[in-house]
């Protein structure tokens, strides 16, 4: 028996429905995995509510996930039958109990890593990863800002930038969002945005940032861009507030030259050694404790909408799985 969650209309957490469907036999390329743990993130409120499109209706949403491979199909040979194994990839379809999925998209779990921690912690864990060590690089010695820092991508980069020497600026929405990412190594947390580029210039005596981590999106793109130096970095990886759009590219020339891009993980890990890459540093920062994993939030998954509700409502921190 194999149960998901399928839309299929888009719209609001309503439209997420509890169904029966069939159990997959892997296609050549392919592993069987049943779930013990799925990770919620902000892209499948995209996907929901069709901000981003699923190739046909209806459909399973859902990025990440944690199990065990139950079958391989023909000329599998980096998964077999029995190993623990976590994704975060394209395509949806993790809101389920199994699915089929390219082999070549698993990780191999080590021992350590329980399957609560590795659903928490691969798409968020491997995006602070590419946006840290890739889309910007950040030294030693630099101060950077992250906007919406206690959430799961965002308590992992306050934490993955300090253990990479930088002075960390987290933004927050609440005071006691803003106590929670203090304890996680933020060496400063400003609440609300009104004031956050007096306030950065004020940390760094004028000298601004080199780069804000922004995942909010709408709502806090112009602030961003000026709390930047000249030859900043804008990364603007998320879109929780609603879709960024300028109207004229020549405000980054006004604002100091600045760089704009726009990264995604399916990118950053389309090549085999490169998602290798990202899921070693990754398990290798947990293992060394350096980067915690807070599962703060667990949702039946078959109570999936409840859980979207929680995210949306910003009354979420940290990490969210649902359990099968």
């Amino acid at each position: 028996m194999n149960h998901a969650i399928r839309v299929h209309e888009y719209g609001g957490p309503e439209a997420m429905v509890w169904e029966e469907v069939p159990l997959p036999a892997p296609r050549p390329g392919e592993a069987l995995v049943r779930h013990a743990a799925i990770g919620l993130n902000y892209i499948d409120v995209y996907f929901r509510t069709g901000l981003y499109k699923a190739p046909a209706l209806p459909a399973t949403i859902g990025m990440e996930a944690a199990g065990v491979v139950e079958a391989v199909g023909e000329g599998v040979t980096h998964v077999v039958p029995g190993d623990r194994v976590a994704y975060a990839t394209a395509p949806i379809g993790a809101y389920a109990e199994a699915r089929a999925i390219k082999a070549d998209r698993l990780v191999k779990l080590p021992d350590a890593i329980p399957f609560d921690q590795a659903a928490a912690m691969m798409l968020q864990g491997m995006t602070a990863c590419f946006l840290l060590t890739r889309t910007y690089k950040v030294q030693a010695g630099q101060t950077i800002l992250v906007h919406a820092a206690a959430g799961g991508v965002g308590l992992i980069m306050v934490q993955w930038a300090k253990h990479l020497g930088c002075t960390v600026i987290g933004c927050v929405s609440s005071d006691a969002k803003a106590e929670l990412v203090r304890a996680h190594g933020a060496d400063h947390v400003v609440v609300g945005t009104e004031s956050l580029p007096a306030r950065v210039k004020e940390i760094t005596g004028g000298a601004m940032l080199p780069v804000v981590f922004d995942s909010v999106g709408r709502d806090t793109f112009m602030t961003s861009l000026d709390c930047l130096a000249p030859f900043g970095m804008m990364v603007s990886y998320g879109n929780a507030s609603g879709p960024v759009s300028i109207a004229d590219i020549g405000i980054l020339a006004a604002k100091g030259s600045l760089y704009l891009t726009r990264p995604t993980l399916a990118t950053y890990t389309a090549k085999r050694e490169d998602l290798d890459a990202c899921a070693t540093a990754l398990f290798d920062v947990v293992a060394k404790g350096a980067v915690k994993i807070n599962v703060n939030q667990r949702f039946a998954l078959k109570d999936a909408a409840e859980a979207h509700r929680a995210l949306e409502g910003r009354r979420t921190t940290g990490s969210t799985i649902l359990l099968p």
